[in-house]
């Protein structure tokens, strides 16, 4: 039988990081929480409850995934944010999962709470996520702030039954910083990469991503909270590629204007040479 690390990154979520302590407590060894300087009583309350305390200024959230992740004891780990814990149903399946442990790595579908409501459809669910896995065969990568757990080529990945419950806003206004701040962060990491980003790109891209959500998946089945879930993250979609697009456009100016800068500085020389 496995012992498991449980592994939690977390800033200013005093409101949930209880319920997630608890929820892991039922099925891991110990518990490494990773605070990234909270303002509010996080710390204070995850070492109240007898756990593994670091505080690490934040470094991006692939890169400070990966930090936590070595600061765990055991090669098996259990990683969830602050904002998420365990369903009843998941938390036996993982019970289960140590008794028998077979694969290299599980994954499980993650349910949204937006706004007070269970997001049952649009993209938002099942939301798959690998949060459980032999830390010698796999590491957080992606691309920031969408980090995913990535295994080694030929690694074995079982799903387990059960939710993983992620409180994801409490009001549209959270819901909308959140999106201000992870589409800056988006914007930024596919200029870094070189992505383009036409005009059209930024149309079809917003559009199809609300089609996404609200017919394809059904959005439309909950009513107006289906519709406004759907629309707010079209509207991340088009912050993302309109930042990218602004960031490339402001590049090629800056461009533009260094050259024209060195053309004036040699022009001022020959002027002097005559």
């Amino acid at each position: 039988m496995p012992r498991i690390s449980g592994v939690v990154i977390a800033y200013n979520e005093e409101q949930y990081i209880g319920q997630c302590l608890e929820s892991l407590k039922r099925v891991v060894d110990e518990i490494v929480v990773v605070d990234s300087g909270s303002a509010d009583r996080t710390a204070e309350i995850s070492r109240s409850m007898g756990v593994v305390c670091i505080t690490q200024p934040f470094l991006g959230y692939i890169e400070q995934k990966n930090f936590a992740l070595a600061q765990a004891t055991y090669d098996h780990v259990l990683s969830l944010d602050a904002d998420e814990m365990l369903s009843d149903e998941l938390a036996e399946a993982i019970l289960a999962v140590k008794d028998s442990w077979s694969h290299d790595a599980y994954c499980f579908n993650r349910l949204n709470r937006f706004c007070g409501q269970w997001l049952r459809y649009t993209n938002f669910y099942p939301d798959r996520k690998l949060r459980l896995w032999d830390r010698r065969k796999g590491r957080w990568g992606g691309v920031n702030p969408h980090d995913k757990v990535v295994m080694q080529k030929g690694a074995s990945v079982a799903r387990l039954p059960g939710d993983l419950l992620h409180y994801m806003c409490d009001s549209y206004e959270e819901h909308l910083d959140t999106i201000n701040r992870f589409s800056t962060i988006a914007a930024k990491e596919a200029f870094k990469r070189g992505i383009g980003c036409s005009a059209w790109k930024v149309l079809y891209k917003t559009c199809w991503r609300f089609i996404q959500h609200y017919v394809v998946k059904a959005g439309f089945l909950m009513g107006y909270t289906g519709f406004v879930v759907s629309y707010q993250d079209a509207f991340h979609c088009f912050q993302k590629y309109a930042r990218l697009r602004h960031l490339i456009k402001n590049s090629g100016q800056s461009a533009k204007q260094s050259q024209a800068d060195g053309l004036a500085q040699e022009l001022n020389k020959n002027q002097r040479g005559l």
